[in-house]
């Protein structure tokens, strides 16, 4: 039976050091109490933005060092809980630093209000006047652009006091999601015992372990059915409420605005992917019953692999080598950040008790990124590492060259450099490898990558698009609501293949992308443009990849699709979503035809 560990029986070298952000939490309460003085450092200006340039330059200036230092404080309470989500202290910390950062959020609000409350033009002359607002300039002129919908500054600052609160669906759900949920141990088909967690062997090879970790799952969420329906639904309400304050058209229109694009591009995304890409998933999912032997295909069955027999493994330090090869295109600067990355405990790679479920980066500005995967020694996860790598060189080197204010893309853009690093590596183990099943494999696990992100997380885009529709016309969003509307979609989808089941129809309880705005379409449009860049890099080398380094240290200093334009690819047209598509039906012929 395989054990799964407490934090404390995991061995250091396996989970990441956050002792390089404080020593330990009374270091991290010591701190948590200075943010009350460098927030009176920023409110003293409060009233007085109008004094001229110098006074708005001063009030940037200490809010950059409030950032610079609750950056640190949020993360480690953030990384903590999500170390170990059952850790009373960590769950303490978190509930401090979620009270402290809507109370800074509340007492520097004034500063956008106040700024755009003075005559028009006035900002404008200050950046004339005073040059050293020019690393401002950019975080000015998205003041400027949103003034249109401001409300007054007592309603802003009422809004940020608010902001735990309004935080808080995400809140209950994560908090949850990993301190409550509880499932039973599932076996295999030789009657061996393996520990379950979310999400857990539902990809295995073995159909009985596989089935069974499927319906354990949707047994163990189904208590929380209305519980997870009701947060949501409060989401949901939240942002079309916050929408038509704003005078937003709807919550879609604010949503995408907080992203810097259209509906337009948005709406593309959806209907490109879902139409047109569709018809390659079904003649995938015919392969996979066929191969299977499957009388009916369950939505556990979508990623069950095709040829267990081949399956290979690999240790860290193997992954960390082949990461670097794959790697080195991109050039020297970006290699060091890798191999620091990898090895000075970026990576947290445990599998015990508590901890957050999937993969995410979190680059910590003044410190490094930090990395959460399991491990379980598959060349599968030398993939997922590339793609967090990709997140954490994003934030090294946006930090490195950008003021803190422009080192952030929107989310539209931020799954672009993740994407790109997955695609580098599978191609460089396929350019070295002669033998056809790791070929096969690859091109099984590239469509893994683009099945998650083209078709899991655009189908919770699609829900989302559905479901805030259904809201603005008075519809509310209900477990039942959510449930028959989730199965309408993968049904529309799989056109028949797949059997959506009441287990299907509850995948929305799983991720908690959802609470946070438009986030699952944002990983069609990363991998959008990470495939057209990745494939451009194939074919044109080293000036493609410099090019890519120089977006990447451009940070937000650019509009996501003047990025992706600085990149080779203009996301105002459907061409490039298109040929996304494209090329993952020419992976799917290729694999069709290798069985």
């Amino acid at each position: 039976m395989t054990v799964q560990f407490t934090r404390a029986e995991v061995p250091a070298q396996e989970t990441w050091n956050v002792d390089d952000i404080f020593p330990a939490p009374e270091a991290w309460e010591q701190a948590l109490g200075e943010l009350t003085v460098l927030v009176a450092n920023v409110s003293q200006y409060k009233g007085r933005l109008h004094e001229g340039p110098k006074s708005l330059l001063a009030c940037f200036l200490a809010q950059e060092a409030l950032q610079q230092h609750a950056a640190k404080v949020f993360a480690y309470a953030a990384l903590n809980l999500a170390a170990d989500g059952t850790n009373p202290l960590y769950q303490s910390m978190a509930g401090k630093a979620g009270a402290s950062g809507a109370e800074v959020q509340a007492q520097t609000s004034f500063m956008q209000s106040e700024a755009l409350s003075l005559p028009d033009g006035s900002l404008q002359q200050y950046l004339r006047d005073e040059p050293d607002l020019a690393p401002f300039q950019i975080t000015i002129g998205k003041w400027i652009e949103k003034k249109p919908h401001m409300l007054s500054a007592g309603t802003e600052q009422a809004l940020a006091a608010l902001g735990e609160v309004l935080g808080s669906p995400v809140e209950v759900y994560e908090r949850s999601r990993t301190a409550d949920l509880k499932f039973n141990s599932v076996i295999d088909s030789e009657g061996r015992v393996y520990p379950m967690s979310l999400g857990r062997h539902e990809s295995a090879a073995d159909l009985t372990l596989r089935r069974n970790a499927y319906a354990e799952l949707n047994r163990g969420l189904t208590p929380y059915l209305n519980t997870y329906g009701t947060t949501w639904g409060t989401e949901v309400k939240k942002n079309v409420a916050l929408a038509k304050l704003r005078g937003y058209k709807s919550a879609v229109h604010m949503l995408t605005d907080q992203q810097e694009v259209t509906t337009e591009i948005y709406h593309n995304i959806h209907d490109v992917i879902l139409t047109e890409l569709a018809p390659h998933m079904r003649k995938y999912a015919r392969l996979r019953k066929r191969v299977l032997g499957l009388e009916q295909m369950l939505y556990c069955d979508i990623e069950a692999p095709l040829d267990p027999s081949f399956n290979p493994e690999t240790s860290y330090d193997e992954a960390c080598a082949i990461v670097l090869a794959s790697l080195k295109v991109l050039g020297p600067e970006y290699a060091q950040i890798m191999e620091e990355g990898l090895h000075n405990r970026w990576v947290d790679r445990a599998d015990n008790v508590g901890k957050r479920t999937g993969a995410f980066c979190n680059s910590v500005y003044g410190v490094h990124p930090y990395i959460s995967m399991t491990w379980s020694n598959r060349m599968r996860n030398a993939l997922t590492l590339a793609h967090e790598l990709g997140h954490a060189g994003q934030g090294v080197l946006a930090q490195r060259y950008q003021r803190l204010a422009n080192t952030r893309p929107t989310m539209f853009f931020i799954e672009a450099p993740s994407t790109i690093n997955e695609l580098l590596v599978a191609d460089h183990i396929l350019a070295s490898s002669v033998n056809p099943h790791m070929r096969r494999w690859l091109l099984m696990q590239l469509l893994m990558t683009y099945h998650h992100n083209f078709v899991r997380h655009l189908i919770e885009g699609e829900l989302q698009r559905r479901t805030y529709k259904m809201a603005e016309q008075g519809q509310p969003i209900t477990a039942a609501v959510l449930n028959k509307v989730q199965g309408e979609i993968l049904d529309e989808f799989w056109g028949g293949e797949v059997v959506i089941d009441e287990g299907a129809k509850m995948v929305w309880m799983r991720q908690a992308h959802y609470y946070r705005g438009l986030y699952p379409y944002s990983y069609a449009a990363g991998l959008t443009i990470g495939t057209a860049v990745a494939r451009k890099i194939q074919t044109e080398g080293a000036p493609v990849a410099a090019r890519w380094v120089e977006v990447l240290k451009a940070g937000g200093t650019l509009k996501p699709l003047a990025l992706a334009q600085m990149a080779g690819v203009d996301m105002t047209s459907k061409q490039p979503i298109q040929d996304a598509v494209a090329y993952v039906g020419t992976l799917v012929d290729e694999v069709v035809k290798s069985f």
